[in-house]
Order: structure tokens, then C-alpha cells, then sequence
């Protein structure tokens, strides 16, 4: 099963942050891809991704509106996006992002 992992956060850290993991994680098991988030919350960082995770993943969603530490994503396809957008477009995220849609994000650009 293809993997994609990403990262939610806004500012105060409470309803956005989950709201968009649980729309990410729905829309990718109704596209049959396994999808792990991250969560930077009011509570600090929950589910925080591993590294296998993070190399077997085909894509990466940051879906935010606070800065995300993105060094460890270095070489993989990524699109950030507002946690809004995050909400609102799950199902397009993940459909782009299984469609090679994805600019590979380079760390130091």
C-alpha cells in the first residue's frame, strides 16, 4: 500500500490541526493509500512521523499555517498548503499527490 505522511498545525493548535489530519488520513483511505500526520497542536506535536515513515512515503502534505520544520523532507515530492486548504481539499490533495503532481521540495532553497 503507497504511504503518504504529512504534518497539520495552526496557530492556536486545536480544531484546524485535527480537522485536517482526520480529512487527509479519510480521503487517503477512500483512495486506498495509507496516510500518517503528524499533528503540531496547542499540546505540541503528537503522532511525530518516523524516519521510515517519512523514506517510504510517496508524497508529503503540509497542510499549515505556522512554520514546519521540513529538513527531514528533503528529495520528496511535497505541497504545502493552509490547514483550511488542508480541510477543504483533502480529497484533491491526495489524488495530486498519487499523481506525481508535487514539486520534490530541496532543504537550503
Amino acid at each position: 500500500m503507497k504511504k503518504i505522511v504529512g504534518v497539520t498545525a495552526c496557530p492556536t493548535g486545536i480544531a484546524h490541526t485535527y480537522m485536517a489530519a482526520e480529512m487527509l488520513e479519510k480521503a487517503g483511505k477512500k483512495q486506498g493509500v495509507k496516510v500518517i500526520i503528524e499533528t503540531n497542536g496547542s499540546i505540541g506535536v503528537e503522532n511525530r512521523l518516523k524516519q521510515k515513515d517519512i523514506d517510504e512515503a510517496v508524497a508529503v502534505v503540509i497542510a499549515a499555517d505556522t512554520k514546519v520544520e521540513k529538513a527531514r523532507f528533503n528529495g520528496k515530492p511535497m505541497l504545502e498548503v493552509s490547514v483550511s486548504k488542508g480541510i477543504k481539499k483533502a480529497d484533491e490533495i491526495i489524488k495530486d499527490a498519487l499523481e506525481g503532481k508535487f514539486s520534490t521540495y530541496q532543504h537550503g532553497e
